[in-house]
């Protein structure tokens, strides 16, 4: 690897809004604002408006599928599709 052309990484706080969490991590993002952690040092703090402790995928929460709405327009658009007789 060349030298000196690579971000610098370190400690960041990212702020969870939506769940109300907070992760310790590295990173190359930088923000103005800082925190105090658990371990009384100060940290970057990025707000994100989705983590792993909110998103449906890691929550195990199911998204509502309009799945009738799809039909009917499927059935609108080409009918009934049964077998042709021919």
């Amino acid at each position: 690897m060349k030298p000196r052309i690579h971000p610098v990484s370190r400690p960041v706080v990212f702020r969870d809004r939506a769940a109300g969490t907070t992760f310790l991590t590295r990173s190359t993002a930088d923000s103005g604002e800082h925190v105090v952690w658990e371990d009384g040092d100060s940290y970057p703090v990025i707000d994100v408006e989705t983590s792993s402790a909110s998103h449906p995928f890691y929550t195990g929460g199911r998204q509502v599928l309009d799945v009738a709405g799809r039909v009917e327009r499927f059935h609108r658009r080409y009918g009934d599709g049964g077998p042709s007789a021919g």
